[in-house]
């Protein structure tokens, strides 16, 4: 089975299939909206705002690619869990976890003072790294996603069970 009829299983036209895409969705527009605030292209206050740079395009698009990726991969293995009896591993978290991290930009963002100020030259040479990187660092997020995705259509293919 490929990735392709993964998808359609897991995101089918039924009533199940729409509460996965719901979940997807929530999880893509929820991490759209934090790396917007973050990454500081989308301002709440004073008013509703959106603004992207011109020197940060491929800085925004890679955010949404986690964006859906993290909410494609979540919801996957949301029915991996419900539907299976193998046991969820890591591919949940692995590339979870990484692309958020690494998808803020903790230089660009407050929480480079924050950083600096808590853990002193340790947290500025952190937030230096950070910044400087930022951009491989989300390719690996995307990366560790794709990676993360594929894993998930694996376990598909060996669960027998599945309802």
């Amino acid at each position: 089975m490929s990735i392709i009829d993964s998808l359609r299983l897991v995101f089918s036209s039924s009533d199940s299939g729409k509460a996965y895409v719901a979940l997807a969705a929530a999880v893509a527009a929820g991490f759209w909206v934090l790396f917007g605030i973050l990454d500081q292209m989308l301002f709440l206050s004073p008013v509703l705002a959106f603004y992207i740079p011109s020197d940060a395009y491929v800085s925004f698009l890679l955010s949404a690619l986690t964006a859906v990726l993290l909410g494609i991969v979540v919801s996957m293995n949301v029915y991996v869990f419900r539907n299976s009896r193998v046991k969820v591993g890591a591919s949940l978290f692995s590339g979870s976890a990484l692309s958020v991290a690494s998808s803020a930009c903790a230089g660009c963002t407050s929480a480079g003072f924050f950083f600096a100020t808590t853990f002193g030259i340790a947290g500025a040479t952190a937030t230096s790294l950070l910044a400087q990187y930022q951009l491989p660092l989300r390719l690996v997020g995307v990366g560790l996603l794709v990676w993360a995705l594929y894993s998930v259509n694996r376990r598909l293919n060996q669960s027998c069970p599945v309802k």
